[in-house]
């Protein structure tokens, strides 16, 4: 389902009735919509997000596991990563009661759903990195001269 098409309807398939704002055919977007889709997007959006929902795609991980395998993210940003994706209903923490306690994160069905446009948004930039750098390089040659 495209946006255009979630916005015209109500997400569901039943049209919303909204007129087009200006006469152009697009319709008018519900305000507490585009919120909460933005709202969800920025969850999704965000670069620890992926890698991290990459990564719990193969299986449960310790903190630790997680946190060597992406390189570069400090425990606090894994920790607030992970208690987002938790709480968004991603991610489920468990707890094994042994000494020292065991923290396996894993994604949950809602999480799984998330790793098809999750792995495509990965796929793609590992396709593209080059290019998106050929296009950096040209537009930084042009503004300084």
């Amino acid at each position: 389902m495209t946006l255009r098409h979630h916005l015209e309807t109500n997400g569901h398939g039943t049209e919303t009735g909204h007129a087009p704002a200006d006469g152009s055919g697009t319709p008018a977007v519900n305000r507490a919509e585009c919120q909460g889709i933005s709202e969800v997007l920025s969850r999704i959006g965000d670069k620890w997000t992926v890698l991290v929902v990459e990564l719990l795609g193969s299986g449960p991980m310790r903190f630790n596991e997680l946190r060597r395998l992406i390189g570069g993210i400090s425990q606090k940003m894994l920790t607030t990563t992970l208690r987002n994706l938790e709480r968004d209903g991603f991610v489920t923490r468990t707890v094994f009661p042994t000494i020292p306690p065991r923290v396996d994160y894993e994604l949950t069905d809602l999480g799984r759903e998330l790793q098809v446009p999750v792995r495509a948004l990965g796929l793609w930039a590992r396709q593209n990195i080059g290019r998106i750098g050929q296009a950096r390089d040209r537009f930084d040659q042009a503004a300084q001269g």
